[in-house]
């Protein structure tokens, strides 16, 4: 609850740029006023495997635009990619983020039986 308060605060003083008493009592009049979201009980370690995934998708992006400048693709391909099993909303739209941030993959569709439709595109196709 309080680190809920906290972070509202600092977003509204941030908004707002202005530490004056009246804002400070508008910002926290409004900060107790807004209605609290549900929190679902995530794993600190999936939250700290996507971020270790974000952090290595921004080098993988560029090297793959890169990629796609200088030596064209031309193979393409649709693939199912199986979501983790119990993800939360939050986690599986970060997984979609990550998947699409890059250059040569975007995520499709997201079927409700935990598969991610992907279409990546590839330099050739791969041999069975």
């Amino acid at each position: 609850m309080i680190g809920h308060f906290i972070l509202r605060m600092v977003i509204w003083l941030l908004l707002t740029a202005n530490v004056s008493l009246t804002n400070i009592l508008i910002g926290v009049a409004i900060a107790l006023l807004l209605p609290r979201g549900y929190t679902s009980p995530e794993k600190l370690k999936d939250w700290l495997q996507v971020l270790v995934k974000t952090i290595v998708a921004i080098p993988v992006a560029y090297i793959e635009a890169f990629e796609i400048m200088f030596r064209p693709h031309k193979q393409e391909d649709m693939i199912l990619e199986r979501v983790k099993p119990k993800r939360s909303p939050n986690l599986i739209f970060l997984d979609i983020f990550i998947i699409t941030f890059t250059p040569k993959t975007i995520v499709v569709n997201y079927r409700e039986d935990a598969w991610y439709e992907v279409h990546q595109i590839q330099r050739r196709k791969k041999k069975p």
